[in-house]
């Protein structure tokens, strides 16, 4: 099975820009769907970017739309989440997902991926 390191975290300022990493260890991550969901203190678990394993055909909620982008390294087996223009709301915990049987009705499912990283923290406030 696959294992993910997520880092890349901090505190930036309203506007300012970050890149999330998720390392994989232990299988391919080209045969893995992969994904990026966040958690906000009291808030449910949200979808934020994913990408098919073998098309690499990407999905945003519409929140992160033109200002995230999620990108894949088959060389370094690493998934980075790509962040701009960042917003005091987009503050979370952000984690990193994968699952090698994800399909279009599920992308956007957290309850669909079955690895997961622990989580890199990201504060957006001046």
């Amino acid at each position: 099975q696959v294992q993910l390191q997520a880092s890349g975290g901090g505190l930036v300022q309203p506007g300012g820009s970050l890149i999330l990493s998720c390392a994989a260890s232990g299988r391919t991550l080209r045969n893995y769907a992969t994904a990026w969901f966040r958690q906000a203190p009291g808030k449910a678990r949200e979808f934020v970017a994913a990408m098919r394993r073998s098309s690499g055909v990407t999905y945003y909620a519409d929140s992160v739309k033109g200002r995230f982008t999620i990108t894949r390294d088959n060389a370094e087996n690493t998934v980075y989440l790509q962040m701009n223009a960042l917003k005091a709301e987009d503050t979370a915990v952000y984690y990193c997902a994968a699952d090698p049987r994800i399909i279009i009705s599920t992308v956007r499912s957290h309850s669909e991926y079955d690895y997961w990283g622990q989580g890199t923290e990201v504060t957006v406030s001046s």
